[in-house]
C-alpha cells in the first residue's frame, strides 16, 4: 500500500529509523487498520445493497397496492354507472309498457264514450218516440 509515512506512523517515530519490531508492529497497525477500513467499506455495500433492494420491493409493492386501489376505484365507479344504465333500460321499458297501456285505456274509453253516446241516442229517440205515442194517444 503506498501511503504516506506520516499517515502510517506514529508521530514519535516520525524523523528516525524504526527498530524490526517497531516497523512489524507499524505495519500489523496498518494491516489491521486496512482490513478495518476494508470491513467498513465491505460493510456499507451490503447495507446500501440491502437498502436498496428493500427499496425497490418496497416501491414495486407500493406500484402493486396503487394499481390494486385504482381497479377497485374502476369497478366501484363502473358497479355504479352499470347499475344506473341497467336501471335506466329498466325505466325506459316501463315507460313504454305504460304508454301502450295509456293508448289502450285511451282507446276503450273512446269506444265506451261512443257507446254511451249511442245508448243515449237511441234512448232520447225511444223517449221522444214514447211522448209521440203517448201525445197522439191523449188527442
Amino acid at each position: 500500500m503506498n501511503t504516506p509515512i506520516s499517515m502510517s506512523m506514529p508521530s514519535a517515530a516520525r524523523g528516525r529509523v524504526l527498530s524490526f519490531s517497531e516497523k512489524e508492529r507499524t505495519e500489523e497497525e496498518t494491516g489491521t487498520l486496512e482490513s478495518s477500513l476494508l470491513q467498513l467499506i465491505d460493510d456499507n455495500r451490503r447495507s446500501s445493497l440491502q437498502l436498496r433492494e428493500k427499496t425497490e420491493r418496497s416501491r414495486k409493492e407500493a406500484i402493486r397496492h396503487a394499481a390494486r386501489t385504482a381497479d377497485l376505484l374502476v369497478k366501484a365507479v363502473n358497479g355504479g354507472v352499470e347499475e344506473c344504465f341497467v336501471n335506466e333500460k329498466r325505466i325506459e321499458a316501463e315507460i313504454r309498457s305504460l304508454a301502450v297501456t295509456v293508448a289502450r285505456f285511451g282507446k276503450q274509453t273512446d269506444h265506451w264514450l261512443a257507446a254511451t253516446h249511442a245508448v243515449n241516442s237511441a234512448v232520447k229517440v225511444s223517449h221522444l218516440y214514447d211522448l209521440k205515442k203517448k201525445s197522439f194517444c191523449l188527442l
